[in-house]
């Protein structure tokens, strides 16, 4: 008899998270769908329920410490363990506006706005933390859980030293880079104990994120987090991938 896996994605509602959940849950896994909007959450999870798929809404605000307790001891409350977490809720306020019409980022670091650097490292680096420490026991609880922080290329430090024609994005980039450090410090800490820990790339991937300018699909995307989140025994853990492989910190 196979046991149920349950698996969490977080801003699930829609782009690469709302394509991961459903790729998880046809993989056989009882997927909640973390979204902070109720009516999007549930129209989402819905959605993925009539393609038959068994797909919950779960209330998830990653940049509330309140929400993420709150949606930690609902699930708790419902299920024993989880098995796959993947932290993919992000922004990037400004960004769309700061397009040019050729679709090159045009906002220097001198003229990066702090209020909305804030906002993003709240999203995107504390809310991973948050979450993961949240979901920690019932992780724990599973016999090998899998746990995935969706990075980016431009949090490749590397690629970015070494290639001028790289977007100089400084706080998305440096947040995604901050995100791969949180992706080390917690695989380091949960490897013995069975959990691997890693960061994914999905690439310039078209959503509401950078007004559907990417050029890969969020088909394309979501490859490389659920290889990561169904990672076999033995894999690795601690490392940046893309679905070529390991990437350059």
């Amino acid at each position: 008899m196979t046991t149920q896996r349950n698996a969490l994605v977080t801003g699930a509602n829609k782009g690469i998270g709302l394509e991961t959940t459903r790729r998880l849950a046809a993989l056989g896994f009882k997927v909640w769908a973390g979204a902070r909007d109720a009516e999007r959450g549930e129209a989402a999870a819905k959605a993925l329920c009539n393609e038959g798929f068994d797909v919950k809404w779960l209330e998830l605000d990653v940049s509330s410490d309140d929400s993420v307790a709150a949606a930690a001891k609902t699930l708790g409350a419902q299920v024993s363990s989880l098995d796959a977490l993947v932290n993919n809720a992000g922004i990037a306020p400004g960004y769309v506006d700061a397009l040019g019409p050729d679709g090159r980022y045009e906002r220097p670091p001198s003229r990066e706005d702090i209020t909305d650097m804030k906002a993003t490292y709240d999203v995107n680096v504390f809310g991973p933390v948050r979450v993961t420490q949240a979901f920690l026991p019932l992780l724990l609880a599973s016999p090998a859980a899998r746990i995935v922080m969706v990075s980016s290329y431009l949090g490749s430090i590397a690629r970015a030293a070494g290639n001028s024609q790289s977007p100089n994005v400084m706080s998305y980039g440096s947040s995604k880079t901050a995100l791969n450090a949180i992706t080390v410090a917690f695989a380091r800490e949960l490897s013995p104990r069975g959990i691997m820990v890693n960061a994914a790339a999905p690439g310039y991937t078209a959503t509401d994120l950078n007004a559907h300018r990417g050029g890969r699909t969020v088909q394309q995307a979501a490859g490389i987090i659920v290889q990561l989140a169904t990672l076999k025994a033995g894999g690795p853990t601690g490392g940046y991938f893309d679905e070529n492989g390991p990437l350059p910190w």
